[in-house]
């Protein structure tokens, strides 16, 4: 045979540390080294004069139509992978194979090289990054869909605290108007029997009169402040709840949403300045713009005055050009050590987890800001010297979809 008789050759294929094999244009093996006869457990011996479909019947196919192609277009073929199982091993092998022309010195194609790479190792640690990547991604869908939850946990949380303030900035006009009420009844009866009895004073007539003017002045204003404190929680919470985008004034809805936490601040004798400037018209999203206002509210409860510590809270909203606002929102609390400041918006982590703190209050703050509201967040903060938030958010939002 014509490869027979190239001892540069033979020696190549002897000390070859991948698979090589030369094929007739038959498909018959006439050289071959041991590398190779690993495909199928068959010897040097059995292979050559033997076709590929006597010695690997599963692959006859496909090497039979390589093979013709290139006696066809006298074009090399490269990088095919092949995979088998022999009936004495249990894991599968794969190569990968490169396949060129044998030429004669006249151009004519008598045979056709095969060097093949065993690529198992490769194969099965492809394998094992692909299984460990879905099961990450698998931990982090789930991580996700538990976050999610969390903070849906949260933001009703946030709005239970506010529907306790709002109970009780209601309750004091009502009460206040029950008691006016029950005095103006109290007196009406009083009158009233004085009428049937025919003998009605005039100064009687002008106490009643003042009376009533004054108690109708009262439930007028008492009432008229449940009534605002009623239209204001509405606004607020349906804006929380369905998170729809719509035209609104920052000014206004700063307002009525801090305005939930005057009874809590009242409470723990801490001060409270809002500033607000005019005609702040927004298009974007009110309630995540409220949740922000009420994360950074209750973060400063929770954080900056806690162990009843007492101190202000200082809020203020500007136009910073024609297409941003600035909120700036600080505290002359506790403030933050370094390394509290530096890890502040990470997901979970709180330094009052004892008190039942989730940790994701401002990671909130920051996933708003930064992903629904389009706008810039930066924080300030030193030990004994309070914290500061500084909002820019754009008037008009990016639209997420």
């Amino acid at each position: 045979m014509l490869v027979s008789t190239l001892p540069a050759l033979q020696l190549i294929y002897d000390t070859a540390p991948i698979g090589l094999a030369c094929l007739s244009p038959d498909c018959r093996y006439l050289l071959i080294n041991q590398r190779l006869t690993e495909i199928c457990g068959i010897s040097i011996e059995g292979h050559l004069g033997h076709t590929v479909r006597d010695c690997v019947p599963a692959l006859a196919g496909s090497v039979e139509q390589i093979v013709r192609s290139i006696v066809a277009t006298g074009e090399p073929v490269i990088g095919i992978e092949v995979a088998g199982q022999r009936a004495d091993q249990v894991e599968e092998r794969s190569w990968v194979t490169y396949w060129h022309p044998l030429r004669m010195p006249d151009g004519e194609i008598v045979a056709v090289n095969v060097a093949a790479e065993e690529i198992t190792e490769r194969k099965r640690a492809e394998r094992e990054i692909h299984s460990a990547r879905d099961a990450a991604e698998t931990a982090l869908r789930h991580l996700r869909d538990i976050q999610d939850t969390l903070i849906e946990a949260e933001k009703l949380a946030a709005l239970g605290r506010m529907v306790a303030g709002v109970a009780h900035e209601i309750n004091t006009p009502l009460g206040s108007s029950l008691t006016v009420a029950s005095t103006l009844q109290r007196k009406a009866e009083q009158f009233a029997a004085e009428v049937a009895r025919g003998n009605l004073k005039r100064s009687t007539l002008t106490g009643f009169l003042e009376l009533v003017r004054d108690a109708s002045a009262q439930l007028v204003t008492n009432l008229g402040r449940a009534a605002e404190r009623v239209q204001s929680f509405k606004q607020v919470a349906a804006d929380q709840t369905e998170s729809l985008r719509r035209s609104f004034d920052a000014g206004e809805l700063t307002g009525q949403v801090l305005s939930q936490f005057e009874r809590q601040l009242r409470v723990r004798d801490i001060a409270f300045s809002l500033h607000c400037e005019t005609n702040l018209a927004m298009d974007s999203y009110p309630g995540p713009f409220g949740q922000v206002l009420t994360n950074l509210a209750v973060n400063a409860m929770t954080h900056a005055f806690s162990d009843g510590e007492t101190g202000t809270i200082n809020v203020s909203l500007r136009a910073v050009n024609d297409d941003h606002v600035e909120l700036l929102f600080a505290d002359d609390g506790c403030g933050m050590a370094p390394d509290v400041e530096r890890r502040a918006f990470d997901p979970f982590f709180t330094t009052r987890r004892h008190d039942g703190a989730s940790g994701l209050g401002l990671h909130i703050v920051h996933s708003i800001v930064v992903d629904r509201l389009g706008g810039q967040l930066r924080l300030e903060s030193l030990p004994g010297a309070g914290t500061r938030f500084q909002l820019i958010l754009p008037r008009i939002a990016p639209d997420r979809r």
